[in-house]
C-alpha cells in the first residue's frame, strides 16, 4: 500500500495512534523507480539471516513468509448531539381592515371588528396621537390586529396613501407612531396643438385637469382663454409629477410653459425670489400676474358681449348689457378676477345668487346668476380663488356667468379694460442676474420643445399638401 497514489485534491486526515502501534514495523517509503533495487536488497538480507545461524539447528528448507501491513484499529469519533431546533416565533396575527362609511363613528367601527367601547377609550386616550383617531372621514381605512389572547394588539388609521398612524399595545398601555411616505418627484414634458380649446388640447397631450387649469391661471393675465385661442396655437410645458410605488400619485408644479397665440409667443417660468416668494415671470423678469384676470372662468364661450344698447332677452326692452356673459355648464368654477374684499353676497330676483368684490378704491367686479356662492360678505379673497359656480339663478335663460367690471363706479368692457390697468410688477434690477441663471437650463429645454412642436406641424402641413 506504500506505493498507492492519493487521489488528487484529497485531504490527509491524521487519526490518533492506537496503543499498540508503537510496535509496528517502521514503514519505508519506496520510490517506484527503486523498486527492483529494493527487492534485491531485501533478498540479500534474507539470505544473510538464513546463513548466520548454526547448521544443526537450521532447517533443511524454509518458506519465505509474506508480511501483511498492520493497520491501527479505528477509533470512532465522538458523536456530537444535534442542537435542538430554535423555538418557532408566534406568527403575527393578520390585519383586518374596515372602510369608514358615511355616518360611522369609532364605536361602530370597533364594534364591527369585535371590540368594545373600553378599547375605543384606551386607544383614543392613552397614546400621544390618540385624539386624531377620533377625526375619521368616509373612505379612510381602519385596520385591527388581535393579540395571542384575542385582545386588541394594534390599530392602523390609514389617513391617506402618504400618512398612516399606528397604535400598538406595548405592555399595559397603547403607544402611537406616525408613518409618513415621501413621493418621488419627476420632471415631465408635454406639447399640444389647439384644435378646439385649451382644455381639449391639454387632455390630448396627457395633462390632468389640474395642470391644465394651473396653466390657464398662469397665463390668465395675458391671454383670454375664452376668446383668444385659435386653431393651430401651440403650447409646451415642463412640469413635475409625484410618483408613489412607480405610479403617478399627484400633480406637481408647472416649472415652465409657453403658449404661441396666433404667432405671438408667451413664456412663463416658475421662480422663487430672494424673499422666498414663488411666482411666474416671463424671460425678462416681468410677473405674469396682472392686476386682474382677463376672464373669471375657463374654457367657456361668450354668449353675450358688453353692449350698452342691447335688447334684454327676457324683458324684451332696451336694457344696456353692462357686462360679459360666459356660457358654461352648471357648476363650472368662477374665480375672483383680482385680490379684494367681498362687499356684497346674496340673492335677488334679477341677479340670482351674486357676489360683488371691491378691489382697492378704483375697481369693483360683479358676478351674477351663480349656482352656488363660495364667498361671504366681508371676506378677503385672492386672485384666482373660487368664489362660486356657474348657474342660471335669477333672470337667466340658461347657465352662464354675467360678469361686470367697474372703474371709479363706471361700467367698463371687461374684455378691453385690461389695456388701461396698471402694469405688472417686475423683479428688482439687482435680482435679474440670479433669475436669469435660475431659468437658463429650463429655458433651453422649453426652446427645444417649441422647436420639436414647430417641426411636427411643418411636417404635417407638408404631408397634407402632398395628399392634396
Amino acid at each position: 500500500m506504500s506505493g498507492a497514489k492519493r487521489p488528487r485534491g484529497a485531504t490527509a486526515i491524521r487519526e490518533p495512534k492506537a496503543p499498540l502501534s508503537r510496535w509496528a514495523l517502521p514503514t519505508v517509503k519506496v520510490k517506484r523507480n527503486h523498486l527492483t533495487l529494493g527487492l534485491a536488497v531485501a533478498g540479500c538480507l534474507a539470505i544473510g539471516l538464513g546463513l548466520s545461524g548454526n547448521d544443526e539447528s537450521a532447517p533443511e528448507s524454509q518458506d519465505v513468509a509474506t508480511l501483511e501491513p498492520v493497520t491501527p484499529p479505528e477509533i470512532a469519533s465522538p458523536e456530537v448531539a444535534p442542537a435542538p431546533p430554535a423555538p418557532a416565533l408566534p406568527a403575527e396575527a393578520p390585519w383586518v381592515e374596515d372602510t369608514v362609511r358615511s355616518g360611522d363613528n369609532l364605536s361602530l367601527i370597533f364594534e364591527r371588528a369585535g371590540y368594545t367601547k373600553r378599547d375605543v377609550h384606551r386607544v383614543v386616550t392613552e397614546p400621544e396621537h390618540g385624539k386624531g383617531l377620533a377625526r375619521i372621514h368616509p373612505g379612510q381605512t381602519i385596520a385591527f390586529q388581535a393579540g395571542n389572547n384575542g385582545e386588541l394588539a394594534g390599530v392602523k388609521h390609514v389617513k391617506s396613501r402618504l400618512e398612516t398612524v399606528l397604535y400598538r399595545l406595548d405592555g399595559d398601555t397603547y403607544t402611537s407612531e406616525i408613518l409618513e411616505r415621501e413621493p418621488e418627484v419627476v420632471r415631465s414634458t408635454a406639447s399640444g396643438v389647439i384644435t378646439s380649446s385649451l382644455f381639449m388640447a391639454g387632455q390630448e397631450a396627457g395633462l390632468s385637469q389640474t395642470t391644465i387649469m394651473e396653466m390657464a391661471n398662469i397665463f390668465g393675465g395675458v391671454i383670454d382663454f375664452v376668446g383668444d385661442p385659435r386653431k393651430g396655437d401651440t403650447m409646451n410645458l415642463v412640469f413635475e409629477e409625484h410618483l408613489l410605488d412607480g405610479t403617478k400619485f399627484d400633480d406637481g408644479d408647472i416649472i415652465a410653459a409657453s403658449y404661441n397665440n396666433q404667432g405671438k409667443m408667451f413664456t412663463a417660468y416658475r421662480y422663487v425670489d430672494v424673499h422666498g416668494e414663488t411666482g411666474y415671470y416671463n424671460a425678462d423678469g416681468v410677473s405674469m400676474r396682472k392686476a386682474f384676470l382677463l376672464a373669471p372662468v375657463d374654457f367657456t364661450r361668450i354668449s353675450s358681449n358688453f353692449n350698452p344698447a342691447r335688447i334684454h332677452p327676457i324683458y324684451k326692452t332696451a336694457r344696456p348689457h353692462r357686462g360679459t356673459d360666459y356660457a358654461a355648464p352648471t357648476g363650472t368654477p368662477v374665480y375672483a378676477a383680482g385680490d379684494g374684499r367681498v362687499v356684497k353676497a346674496g340673492y335677488s330676483k334679477a341677479n340670482g345668487n351674486y357676489v360683488f368684490i371691491q378691489h382697492g378704491e378704483q375697481f369693483e367686479t360683479k358676478y351674477l346668476h351663480l349656482h352656488k356662492r363660495h364667498a361671504k360678505k366681508g371676506q378677503r379673497v385672492s386672485q384666482g380663488q373660487v368664489i362660486g359656480t356657474v348657474g342660471m339663478t335669477g333672470a337667466a335663460t340658461g347657465p352662464h356667468l354675467h360678469y361686470e367690471f367697474l372703474m371709479n363706479g363706471v361700467h367698463r368692457n371687461p374684455r378691453t379694460i385690461h389695456k388701461k390697468l396698471p402694469k405688472a410688477k417686475s423683479l428688482p434690477t439687482d435680482e435679474l442676474p440670479r433669475f436669469k441663471a435660475a431659468i437658463e437650463p429650463i429655458a433651453q429645454q422649453l426652446a427645444q420643445l417649441q422647436t420639436a412642436t414647430d417641426t411636427q406641424l411643418a411636417l404635417a402641413a407638408a404631408e397634407a399638401d402632398d395628399r392634396g
